[in-house]
């Protein structure tokens, strides 16, 4: 028993491929708030790091020396901030007493006053300087991959001098170029296919949603930058090779089952029924999948009768019994 199916020449999308690459939406290159020697590296290019995760250390001899200095202003402000609370309290007496003019004592709560805000000054001194100490140690910001590294243990470090490059791995996309026609056709959030070679040498095909579109072209290539998120968990890593495809127009042709493609010998074909119900292994051409079917190129022609599926092994000159059905 079997089940068949007259092939048509209908309408199909026509597609076209443009090639992309798998880059990280989180790249960042990670930078030094401090001036120090490197004192140690402890990680390389190629490594996963996490979030949070000690990168490398600044040599924060400077930083603890700034922190001293700033302790011994704050100490000193403290000080003076006695002697000034203390003249104005004894002013405030005898000004109460009438022992002293207005003046005097003005420049007496003046000087106070001065006291408390220098206080306040050589606190945030303090405080900033602590801080600082914190940049001493470089942390990951997010879980990633090391991509490159621009110091060694020993170098010296300058305030915003690169040191590492890092690619988060939660959030990878796909960067390719579309012509003018791809381009046109697309809208944000609109799903796509994309094959991505990775380290194994084996296409994955996976689903994309356009999340950038970019509507000035560029004036070396006339191409639209586009950039498509893959779903989190996918199965390659920033670099890998990218093929979109992008439909372009359409174009009349023949699909047929992907159940009805046989191989026999190292060739795909189909089996024709004839007007005898005798099966006849065609070889075909196929073309592009289009959903659960595949479009066939070449080999067949419409009105054609193809065993979509049948009970037992197809061979070549068998009579086949035709499901009533189809």
């Amino acid at each position: 028993m079997a089940k068949l199916e007259t092939v048509v020449v209908r309408g199909l999308p026509a597609y076209a491929e443009f090639p992309g690459s798998v880059v990280s939406s989180d790249r960042v290159q990670v930078a030094s708030r401090l001036m120090g020697y490197v004192q140690g590296l402890h990680v390389h290019e190629g490594q996963h790091v996490k979030a949070g995760q000690l990168l490398l250390s600044i040599d924060p001899s400077d930083v603890k020396g700034q922190i001293a200095q700033a302790g011994a202003s704050l100490d000193k402000a403290r000080a003076a901030l006695d002697d000034a609370a203390a003249n104005e309290r004894r002013y405030k007496a005898l000004y109460a007493q009438q022992a002293v003019p207005a003046q005097q004592y003005q420049r007496v709560q003046m000087a106070y006053r001065v006291a408390l805000g220098d206080v306040a000054a050589a606190r945030a001194g303090l405080k900033t300087a602590r801080a600082q100490l914190h940049y001493a140690e470089v942390r990951a910001p997010f879980a990633g991959v090391v991509v490159s590294k621009s110091v060694n243990d020993g170098q010296l470090t300058a305030p915003g001098q690169r040191l590492l490059t890092l690619d988060g791995a939660a959030h990878l996309q796909v960067v390719t170029q579309l012509s003018d026609q791809a381009f046109r056709g697309l809208k944000l959030g609109q799903a796509l296919t994309v094959e991505v070679d990775g380290l194994d040498a084996k296409s994955k095909t996976l689903s994309g949603t356009v999340e950038r579109l970019v509507d000035a072209t560029d004036p070396m290539t006339h191409t639209h930058m586009v950039k498509i998120a893959l779903s989190a968990g996918s199965p390659v890593q920033s670099g890998d090779y990218a093929r979109v495809r992008i439909v372009v127009g359409q174009h009349t042709g023949i699909v047929v089952p992907m159940t009805a493609v046989k191989r026999r010998g190292g060739i795909d074909g189909v089996f024709v029924v004839d007007a005898q119900d005798i099966a006849h292994f065609r070889m075909v051409r196929l073309g592009p999948p289009v959903g659960d079917a595949i479009e066939v190129l070449a080999g067949l022609v419409s009105g054609d009768r193809v065993v979509v599926s049948a009970r037992g092994r197809l061979d070549n000159g068998v009579h086949v019994q035709v499901d009533s059905a189809s």
